[in-house]
């Protein structure tokens, strides 16, 4: 689904048009079904520590490339995370290890195969299982990628992860809005805000904030480039190809996680060739791609940089001071 232009706009002529006051009554369900399952469900606790990263908006926050961010840090600080995901996209339930080689994003999803390729990888839809599969494998932390509505399994410590581009939209909980949950609800569990970004939405809470930046470590191919996308904000995408200098002839957008069908990659190649231009697309998009279909396609890496480790690694100490001794 790409998400509606109304979702974006708290005020001015888009603030309050006919779709979203007539959804607004499902956001309201959407809102009790939430909280009534914080209420009632009994998180259960593992034996190593759990660190959430999480979303209130539905769509791309720059979470994947945060979580293997944090993963890398750990590692070079002489831990061994695993990742625990839900697997959107796929068709597996778990409790699963995701295999880069055996499994495709059909399988578990493209954020799995992306995670796997850091530590090793969980795909459970009950995160409970999931966790202590991940306890089985050896991990002495685990990282979740999303769940954080998810009451479940009990989390050491919940970061969230904000667009300073979108903010949190129009304000409105789905599907009168991009919110999973109230703002006020989904602060009150969290420990930490991480802040994507240096646009001009900047949060109103008393959380702690860590900053952080997408970069690209690679250079774009020269000459005209088509690119294609389909991740939650794919106009980020094409923004940061031109950000470097790149020449994009053409910017295709997606829908979020879309499955490419053969036709629509030969009709890619078409324009391709006619332009004489290269196709180019994110690794999220890549990894989607049915391995024949990747012929002259190049994948863009990003990667999330922190603005200021020591205060992360300060932050994250009292969960790291519970990960267990070898």
């Amino acid at each position: 689904m790409r998400a509606p232009e109304f979702w974006r706009h708290k005020h001015g002529a888009l603030s309050a048009p006919f779709t979203r006051t007539l959804l607004t009554p499902l956001s309201w369900l959407v809102m009790m079904a939430g909280r009534w399952r914080q209420r009632t469900i009994i998180a259960q606790n593992v034996s190593i520590p759990v660190l959430c990263l999480g979303n209130i908006t539905l769509g791309g926050t720059g979470k994947t490339p945060l979580a293997i961010s944090l993963c890398t840090l750990f590692q070079e600080h002489g831990h061994h995370p695993a990742f625990l995901t839900r697997g959107y996209g796929g068709r597996l339930r778990g409790p699963v290890q995701v295999d880069t080689i055996t499994h495709c994003a059909k399988d578990v999803g493209d954020e799995a195969l992306l995670l796997a390729r850091t530590a090793p990888t969980i795909l459970a839809r009950d995160r409970v299982l999931g966790a202590k599969a991940a306890v089985a494998l050896g991990a002495d932390l685990i990282i979740m990628d999303d769940g954080f509505q998810n009451p479940a399994l009990f989390k050491d410590m919940s970061l969230l992860v904000m667009d300073t581009d979108g903010g949190f939209g129009n304000g409105r909980v789905f599907p009168a809005g991009p919110l999973r949950e109230p703002v006020h609800d989904a602060l009150g569990r969290a420990q930490a805000l991480i802040v994507m970004g240096r646009g001009k939405i900047k949060p109103d809470t008393v959380l702690p904030i860590i900053s952080a930046q997408l970069i690209n470590p690679m250079a774009p191919p020269k000459g005209p480039l088509i690119a294609f996308a389909g991740i939650g904000r794919p106009q980020k995408f094409f923004a940061a190809l031109r950000q470097s200098g790149a020449n994009p002839v053409q910017e295709i957008a997606f829908d979020d996680h879309h499955v490419y069908r053969t036709g629509e990659i030969a009709r890619l190649h078409s324009w391709a060739k006619a332009e004489n231009a290269n196709l180019i697309t994110t690794e999220k998009d890549y990894v989607r791609l049915p391995t024949p279909l990747r012929e002259d396609i190049t994948p863009w890496p990003v990667e999330a940089q922190f603005d200021d480790p020591k205060a992360l690694l300060s932050l994250l100490a009292p969960v790291l001071n519970k990960v267990p001794p070898k």
